[in-house]
């Protein structure tokens, strides 16, 4: 399995060669506990997602992947924002593609199902959001984070 590298305004980073709308998932639970995971492939905390594949909506992406990654049924109820910052690339070693940024960054309540990992969670945990804080995680995460926590008021273009 290859790794995931991601950069920021780094000029060692490698060029773009694709461009991939993927979605992310803020999913909150009635004790207020955002649902995290530790990814596989470059051990950063992260919130739930992944690349929107076709036939299928954002939303379904959205649903999919969650349980996918965490063993949680979700529903949606709304839109955080769109993350776009060409500045963020995203390095895949296992086929040498690099992503621009794109990231629909949605909220959701959990309806169902149980926490299990996956071959893209080696933890799956749900976290205080000022807990949150303190894990290691890459920036751009660390902002939606603070997006979705913050008084700003959806949703949230960059």
């Amino acid at each position: 399995m290859g790794r995931r590298i991601d950069y920021y305004d780094d000029p060692q980073a490698p060029s773009a060669n694709s461009l991939v709308p993927a979605v992310n998932i803020v999913v909150e639970n009635d004790r207020g506990e955002i649902l995290m995971i530790r990814r596989t492939d470059n051990d950063n905390w992260a919130l739930p997602g992944g690349a929107i594949d076709l036939g299928e909506s954002v939303t379904q992406a959205a649903i999919r992947e969650t349980k996918e990654e965490t063993g949680i049924d979700v529903e949606i109820t709304g839109l955080l924002g769109i993350y776009s910052d060409p500045k963020h690339v995203i390095h895949y070693t296992s086929n040498d593609e690099v992503r621009q940024e794109f990231s629909i960054v949605l909220k959701a309540v959990p309806v169902g199902g149980k926490l299990l990992l996956s071959a893209e969670s080696a933890e799956v945990l749900w976290i205080d959001p000022s807990t949150a804080s303190g894990l290691r995680m890459h920036n751009s995460m660390r902002a939606r984070l603070q997006d979705a926590f913050s008084e700003k008021s959806p949703p949230i273009i960059s």
